[in-house]
């Protein structure tokens, strides 16, 4: 995998996480759900539908578009403020390169750990007055996965983010979440999978994450 990306890992994330979605089914909109919303806030839909018209499949022109579209996402998931023009975000070659690697081993992870029961799915029911946002990624059968691109393993804060979420997914709306028992990390960059299954995190740490972090 090349090493010389131009654009932020935190986009090349999304866009592996939505191409991804994408490639397994989900219509263009569905998939990048978020940069809609986004492109909305700013009254930028038409460039968004223009963008996503342009998404076919896994070539070049796709990933360039793609690319741009979840340059909206900055403006639901942070502020506006932070905003700069999806025009201006040109991935090189090596970028696209490695996008397109990332989403087809992700699809190779998904033939082995699926089928997906749920995906890009938030946490209606289960919001506090500290938690009042956060959406997840995939869920499998048994399984909370998050998506991380990042060139080491999962920190610390990786695992709390999914025990912030498995807890938050059992009161939710979410009837997919009763089976679930395990949290795990998919890493497409480094190709490497992580699992932890719940019942090997004390309850003293579950106590603490639903009452001093999430606010139950």
């Amino acid at each position: 995998m090349n090493e010389q990306e131009n654009i932020h890992a935190s986009l090349v994330g999304l866009v592996v996480d939505y191409l991804t979605r994408y490639t397994l089914g989900a219509n263009v909109k569905e998939a990048f759900r978020i940069s809609f919303l986004a492109a909305r806030l700013i009254n930028a839909e038409f460039i968004a539908d223009s963008l996503s018209s342009k998404i076919k499949g896994l070539d070049d022109k796709s990933i360039i578009s793609a690319c741009k579209l979840v340059g909206f996402d900055v403006c639901f998931r942070a502020s506006i403020a932070g905003y700069r023009p999806v025009e201006d975000i040109a991935p090189n070659q090596e970028t696209i390169d490695n996008i397109r690697m990332m989403v087809n081993r992700s699809l190779k992870f998904f033939d082995k750990y699926g089928p997906i029961t749920k995906d890009g799915f938030t946490f209606e029911g289960a919001y506090t007055n500290i938690v009042s946002t956060g959406d997840g990624d995939f869920l499998t059968y048994d399984t909370l996965w998050g998506f991380k691109v990042s060139k080491s393993k999962p920190s610390s804060a990786h695992t709390l983010q999914l025990l912030m979420y498995y807890l938050m997914g059992k009161r939710s709306i979410h009837d997919e979440f009763e089976h679930i028992h395990k949290i795990g990390v998919y890493n497409p960059r480094l190709n490497s999978i992580y699992l932890l299954d719940i019942s090997d995190i004390s309850d003293d740490i579950i106590n603490l994450v639903e009452t001093e972090v999430i606010g139950y």
